[in-house]
């Protein structure tokens, strides 16, 4: 079996004195001679040509910090599975439950434990713009291959500040806006996405509204990524998307592989069907975070606001992995239906 990415321990730097603030001139020329020379930048082009992207959870320990050790093991069965792509810190890593210091370290983490395997998108959006442009150059700083930017939410702008919001953040490097109204309160028009297509940065867009237009854009030769698990098979194969940024690939990539690679398969899509409905059920990514902690790969710990499912929903997920077959899901261990208790609310972490 081939060896899997490990996480780089580190080394911890003592400060040496006056001496180690030395001139370069000073320096031994074999010094530089042995310097790396930085990764090469990734292009749009790059970015364009990856057709399943997971969004990656982001699981905890009891005291509510970032669990590492299962981090890298769900990232691992993305790479074993056939994913090309991770959102680091998005909607179902839940990013906006981070501080921007957590945020950042799980991007450069991700990045220099997995960033030869695997594409790694950091969600550096924002509604204020000041935020976008520092967290954006930190996160391409630490090595990020692109960077995912949804819409100002809440505070929501007029359509001229929407492209001036996206022009800003463009010219740092490749870029996916992900278009969702549900969560933000406010469609980006296409007129928008137009706009912007002139930039070379511009790598496409997580597209939520749907069938009609995803198309809009593919006919114009805009590169769309599903963002809808329950449509990305027909937008994949009918529609003209190149692929998905997905959820239920957390749990069953090899599976989501076949939908985006392999070409029409109705049979498959709709066994995944359930599963993809029983995710959305609730507000991602509760749906999730429940499924992964019943398949015994993450603790069933909560960051608040969110809570599991109920246990009339618990029990149906345990149903759905014996139906589509548990063979086909992560991990090793047995779906099992939790109790209450066995689950963790963190507030303070």
């Amino acid at each position: 079996m081939a060896a899997q990415p490990t996480a780089n321990p580190g080394v911890r730097l003592g400060w040496k004195g006056p001496a180690a603030l030395a001139s370069p001139s000073r320096l031994p020329l074999s010094r530089f001679a042995a310097a790396a020379l930085p990764p090469r930048r990734t292009s749009a082009d790059e970015i364009k040509s990856v057709r399943l992207i997971t969004a990656v959870k982001t699981p905890y320990l009891p005291d509510g910090r970032f669990d590492l050790e299962a981090y890298d093991s769900l990232i691992n069965t993305q790479i074993n599975g056939g994913a090309e792509g991770v959102i680091v810190g998005g909607t179902t890593g839940e990013g906006h439950l981070m501080s921007w210091d957590e945020h950042i370290m799980l991007i450069g983490h991700t990045v220099n434990c997995f960033g030869t395997h695997i594409k790694v998108i950091g969600n550096t959006g924002s509604n204020s713009t000041r935020e976008a442009v520092h967290a954006t150059e930190q996160g391409f700083a630490v090595g990020m291959h692109a960077a995912l930017h949804v819409n100002p939410y809440y505070g929501k702008t007029s359509t001229a500040g929407l492209i001036a919001h996206f022009g800003e953040v463009l010219p740092m490097g490749p870029t996916i806006i992900y278009n969702v109204p549900g969560r933000t309160g406010q469609d980006i028009p296409p007129s928008v996405i137009e706009a912007l297509s002139g930039y070379s940065n511009m790598a496409g867009v997580k597209e939520c509204v749907g069938h009609e237009r995803v198309k809009c854009y593919t006919d114009k030769g805009i590169t769309i990524w599903s963002g809808n698990d329950d449509e990305c098979h027909d937008s994949r194969w009918k529609h003209g998307a190149t692929g998905v940024i997905s959820v239920a690939s957390n749990l069953v990539p090899g599976l989501m592989h076949s939908l985006m690679f392999e070409g029409e398969n109705a049979a498959l899509n709709e066994k995944l069907l359930p599963l993809m409905k029983w995710l959305f059920c609730e507000p991602n990514p509760i749906g999730l975070n429940t499924a992964l902690a019943q398949l015994g790969v993450v603790r069933p710990v909560f960051r608040l606001p969110y809570a599991p499912l109920s246990l009339e929903r618990r029990i149906e997920f345990v149903r759905i992995v014996e139906a589509i077959g548990r063979e086909n899901f992560v991990g090793q261990k047995e779906a099992r239906v939790l109790d209450d208790d066995d689950f963790v609310l963190i507030s303070r972490y």
